[in-house]
């Protein structure tokens, strides 16, 4: 498949993403190529406008990202429905803000228990268009935006779909991590 060359816009936010990047290995770093220019001058393309990001006063460390595998163990257990939740929520019948927030207080209080696992009873996720279909599957749809942006985001380790017996598709698994 033939790739398709970055605009200048684009290739500005690139290379302003490159910059911003620290390397896991610096001894190894390659330097950058040079920047093409524009074919009616000689001005690099990097010197379109550049998008200016807030000053940082602190190094904050990234946001933990849910594992997409998690070890063997958890794997197993989830697979052959051995995994029992600890705790869960059913979020069915609710507004996308009501059900919003009742899933922040379930992961709040989830996280004051210690507990591992995390039953979310969301409903089935929303099936192929239909004409005059009405919001069917909408907090599913949410769900991993409000996830992503929740205050405990560092915390959740994994979301997976759950086992048949507790949901199926209708349902996730929050795997929480434990206290540091």
């Amino acid at each position: 498949m033939a790739r398709r060359r970055l605009s200048p816009d684009e290739q500005a936010l690139w290379s302003a993403l490159t910059r911003s990047v620290r390397p896991i290995r610096p001894g190894q770093r390659q330097p950058p190529a040079p920047l093409p220019t524009t074919p009616d001058s000689s001005v690099p393309v990097s010197a379109a406008p550049a998008i200016k990001s807030p000053p940082r006063t602190q190094a904050m460390p990234p946001p933990r990202v849910p594992a997409a595998v998690l070890d063997s163990g958890w794997e197993r257990r989830i697979r052959s429905g051995a995994i029992i939740p600890d705790m869960s929520i059913d979020l069915h019948g609710h507004s996308l803000a009501a059900a919003h927030g009742r899933l922040d207080q379930a992961i709040a209080a989830a996280l004051a228990r210690d507990a591992r696992v995390l039953l979310v009873v969301t409903g089935k996720p929303r099936a192929a268009p239909a004409s005059g279909a009405s919001r069917r599957g909408a907090i599913r749809a949410e769900i991993g935006h409000w996830l992503d942006v929740s205050p405990h985001a560092d915390r959740i380790a994994s979301v997976r779909i759950a086992h048949p017996r507790h949901g199926g598709d209708g349902a996730l698994y929050l795997i929480l991590r434990r206290k540091k």
